[in-house]
């Protein structure tokens, strides 16, 4: 029985794939890897990480505007055809992406499962994170399985009204990709990070990993996030920033703008993900917008602060192992220098999101979902 995953984002990526492996272990499900073309290449670079790739690519048409609306437009009737040829036994989304929204629709229309993998996390305010909180709220409307990470999440969906027995709780497969990456080790691919490591190493720089992409960020507020940045940099003489830069121009043309010319600090594209658990690993502090490095960084006990005046993903703020400090200059640099200085410290707690073995639970929640007869999964096992 296929079960199809869909993907059109890099994080969507990164935590369907452990699912992915998982699936493809049983005797009955086989994992079908469908790229919507939300990002180009970033999907397919997450993958490799894994040993997979992507086995159908949606025929989307080539977006002119780069809305949202355009976006929508052409996933609808290219997820439509594919899921009528194929006829998956589920459709399994990751998230809170357009992706995500359209499948759900796609699939809820056509009368295939949708599985929700990250369900339930809530800030329940429509405005941040935009548009992401409508579209989770909204998938969830006609989502058949809710796969939560964490049992707030769980209790959010509860508290909407659905059914106990339509939600798992797992824990987040991103555990489980984050533990697997780092246990193979590989070396720094990236230039600039491995240039770092061995100034780390050598006791001569503290890293500082800084991320910022979120579209609510955009303008004034990233202006601010950079202006700490710079602050912070000339504050620390021993601090040296890592900053890969999303792909987005408007944001790469604003942080180049800002960063570009100034010491102690490198620009980089997007790190593959190895080299981002790896940069994980090394870092002093993560400043970071990005909800999947919100839950990475805890798996290596290292600090977050987080540029969001809300976040859906309070687990790791209630460990301690994360601050949420918006993206006000003063509170950034403040906060930063107290974990700088040592003042203040990640809790050391095990990572708040899971303890790897989230893609074993979905697995079993998903058989359920379908009902395999038992004879059927002796059948297949005696067939193995």
């Amino acid at each position: 029985m296929d079960v199809m995953l869909l993907a059109g984002t890099r994080p969507e990526a990164v935590k369907l794939a452990p699912l992915a492996l998982a699936l493809a272990e049983h005797p009955v499900f086989r994992p079908v890897l469908v790229h919507s073309g939300q990002h180009e290449r970033m999907v397919e670079q997450a993958l490799s990480s894994f040993g997979l790739g992507v086995d159908l690519w949606l025929d989307v048409p080539p977006r002119v505007r780069g809305s949202q609306a355009e976006l929508f437009a052409g996933l609808l009737p290219a997820l439509d055809e594919t899921l009528t040829r194929h006829r998956p036994g589920a459709l399994v989304l990751q998230g809170d992406t357009a992706t995500v929204l359209a499948g759900a629709l796609a699939a809820y229309w056509r009368g295939i499962p949708v599985v929700h993998l990250e369900a339930g996390l809530r800030t329940h305010d429509l405005a941040a994170p935009f548009p992401e909180e409508g579209t989770r709220q909204m998938a969830a409307r006609v989502a058949t399985l809710h796969l939560a990470p964490t049992e707030p999440a769980a209790a959010a969906l509860r508290a909407e009204g659905i059914p106990a027995e339509r939600i798992t709780v797992t824990g987040n497969t991103v555990v489980d990709a984050v533990r697997a990456v780092a246990a193979r080790d590989l070396p720094a691919r990236d230039t600039a990070l491995a240039l770092l490591e061995m100034e780390i190493g050598e006791g001569a720089k503290r890293m500082v990993l800084v991320t910022s992409h979120r579209r609510e960020s955009w303008g004034e507020p990233l202006r601010r996030i950079l202006d700490a940045v710079r602050e912070l940099v000339a504050a620390h003489p021993d601090v040296h920033v890592l900053f890969p830069v999303h792909p987005n121009p408007d944001v790469r043309a604003q942080v180049r703008a800002a960063l570009g010319d100034l010491g102690r600090v490198t620009l980089t594209d997007p790190l593959d993900y190895p080299d981002l658990v790896r940069a994980l690993r090394l870092a002093e502090l993560v400043l970071t917008d990005s909800g999947g490095i919100q839950e990475e960084a805890p798996t290596f006990g290292t600090p977050v602060l987080i540029l969001r005046e809300v976040t859906e993903r309070a687990e790791a703020v209630d460990a301690g192992c994360a601050w949420l400090v918006g993206t006000d200059t003063d509170r950034i640099l403040t906060t930063a220098a107290r974990v700088l200085s040592g003042e203040i410290s990640a809790s050391g707690v095990e990572n708040p999101y899971g303890d790897g073995k989230a893609s074993a639970r979905a697995v079993t929640a998903i058989e359920s979902l379908l009902c395999l007869p038992e004879p059927l999964l002796a059948k297949a096992a005696l067939s193995d």
